[in-house]
């Protein structure tokens, strides 16, 4: 079904999820646009404006928080509700953050979706809450940038660790330890591109100053 005020636009890097999210909607009857990274996902929204966005956070090229910053900074979307989904950013000071740049839910993977169904139909029945004050660039920078650091250091703890493990194990034991690792890895990778962005952003907003 097309809901009155339009389509859902999935936004997830990983295509078994992706298809997964993709065919659990498009079952439950919704017509769903589908985009691996935030800057897919706003050329969808330039051609015709979602109902919801369901969106990972980290993701190549333009992450979730990025995402959803660009979406309230402009007139014209920035009252698009936005579902977070990850298994990365799951503290309470990711929640919080994500509730200040205005997300509407917050949804832990692997999905639950006896959760995230009910989540879906309530805010296609009684809109997303009104999104809070915007934050000027410094200010989501800033917070944005503290979100990553602490990432980026439990990514770094979790690899160390795991190097260590696989040196312990068997050759049998080796296999799911190596492939968490490579995941990790590729991670701390995005992470840290991440932040050598918003060093560069943070630079220019001082530089205009």
């Amino acid at each position: 079904m097309d809901t009155p005020q339009g389509y859902l636009l999935v936004v997830e890097d990983i295509p078994d999820i992706l298809r997964l999210l993709d065919a659990t909607l498009k079952f439950k009857g919704y017509r769903v646009v589908t985009a691996s990274n935030g800057h897919e996902a706003l050329e969808a929204i330039q051609r015709e404006r979602p109902a919801i966005i369901i969106t990972d956070i980290l993701m190549p090229k333009m992450d979730g928080f990025s995402l959803v910053h660009r979406l309230r900074i402009n007139p014209e979307t920035r009252d698009i509700p936005v579902i977070f989904l990850t298994a990365t950013y799951v503290a309470p000071e990711d929640k919080a953050f994500a509730l200040t740049i205005g997300v509407s839910r917050f949804i832990e993977k692997p999905v639950n979706f006896e959760q995230f169904l009910p989540a879906i139909a309530e805010i296609l029945a009684k809109g997303a809450p009104t999104p809070p004050q915007t934050l000027n660039e410094q200010e989501f920078y800033d917070g944005y940038r503290k979100r990553l650091d602490k990432k980026l250091n439990q990514k770094i703890t979790q690899i160390t660790r795991s190097e260590h493990l696989l040196r312990t194990l068997s050759e049998e034991e080796k296999p799911s330890i190596k492939a968490s690792l490579h995941q990790a890895v590729s991670e701390r990778a995005e992470i840290q591109h991440l932040l050598d962005q918003i060093d560069e952003h943070l630079e220019k907003i001082t530089t205009r100053e």
